[in-house]
């Protein structure tokens, strides 16, 4: 039930969490919440479409979050592609500083990959073709503006009953060269974390990210994780179990010495056999996935080469190969970190979208 609370404002409460925001949205119903906040569906009354409102509620407790949140607002205002979720707006806070919850528009999606993966729906090879190239197709043009996402996963890929996808939380996002703010150091979902991160190397780039859309592809086919390890420990175990021991060669990219002791202390392992795994899979999708999870990162395909793999023949053309026309300034990202410094920005960011609208 909506109240209006003060010119131009509506308020209503949603899993009693209590959103106040513009007249222009209608709450339609609750659609999930995060580690960031709750979203609801709302209809947008000037746009004249269904969106998705975000609140983080006091979003400045967390520095480290807050600046998150800033990168994901910078970063998806900055890029423009069907693959990417939107963002349509920021909604003004009511002074530069001082406030507490930031509210975050964006494109309605129905659901995500996740819930599409462990529900009853039959997955045809046509779905699973269409999901992952869209995933590529988003990550290669995030790539050629410098950004690596770093945190690819099913609950981070959207999708629409059309089978449209869209690729959402980009707080955890990089660039190629960024040497500060320890790259290494960050929470991503341990099962799709590409071994060069697990092993704590601090040289990486989006090779990353094809792993992990290659750990999605194997729970797409296999309808369950294929590395759901317990720790890092565990996960690189897991890893060695089904890719087989690397030679000395494929681990000359990890510096890490305790890391090297414990595989080599390993039971020596043969690579399994992907057909062995997913008995019902076409031969070229598990050519692709072979491509993808390999443990070296310089011997693992590029965001590119697997674009162009065999088994999206029938998806692929060169026009689907989008390029940014300019890199993203990671150069925003570099402030000293205080409550009012965020404050200011986030103020700043809700200001261009209000100038613009």
């Amino acid at each position: 039930m909506e109240e209006v609370v003060q010119k131009g404002k509506v308020k209503f409460n949603c899993s009693g969490t209590s959103f106040i925001v513009d007249d222009r949205y209608e709450y339609i119903k609750k659609i999930g919440h995060g580690a960031y906040g709750v979203v609801v569906a709302a209809q947008d009354k000037v746009l004249g479409i269904k969106v998705a409102i975000k609140k983080i509620s006091n979003a400045f407790e967390d520095l480290v979050d807050a600046k998150r949140i800033l990168r994901e607002i910078r970063l998806l205002r900055f890029l423009n592609h069907e693959n990417i979720i939107r963002i349509l707006n920021v909604q003004m806070p009511p002074s530069r500083t001082g406030y507490r919850d930031i509210y975050i528009i964006t494109d309605l999606m129905e659901t995500d990959l996740h819930r599409v993966i462990y529900s009853r729906q039959e997955l045809s090879d046509d779905h699973l073709q269409y999901f992952v190239y869209q995933t590529l197709r988003g990550l290669y043009y995030m790539q050629t503006a410098n950004i690596i996402h770093r945190d690819i996963k099913p609950s981070n890929l959207l999708v629409n009953k059309n089978c449209e996808l869209k690729i959402c939380d980009l707080g955890l996002s990089r660039g190629y060269d960024l040497t500060s703010d320890n790259l290494t150091e960050y929470v991503v979902t341990r099962w799709y974390r590409a071994p060069e991160v697990i092993l704590n190397s601090s040289n990486y780039n989006e090779k990353v990210d094809v792993w992990s859309v290659g750990c999605v592809f194997a729970e797409l086919l296999g309808r369950a994780p294929l590395f759901p390890g317990e720790d890092y420990l565990d996960q690189v175990k897991r890893i060695i179990g089904i890719l087989g021991t690397p030679d000395e060669d494929d681990m000359e990219f990890i510096g890490n010495p305790s890391a090297l002791r414990f595989i080599s202390k390993l039971p020596r392992r043969d690579k399994a056999k992907w057909n062995t795994i997913f008995t019902k899979a076409t031969e070229e999708s598990l050519d692709l996935l072979d491509m993808m999870l390999v443990f070296n990162p310089e011997k693992r395909a590029t965001i590119l080469d697997c674009l162009r793999s065999p088994y999206f023949k029938d998806l692929h053309s060169p026009e689907d190969e989008t390029i940014a026309t300019e890199a993203f300034d990671w150069s925003c990202d570099d402030f000293e970190l205080t409550k009012e410094n965020l404050q200011k920005y986030v103020y700043e960011e809700a200001k261009k979208f209000k100038n613009s609208s």
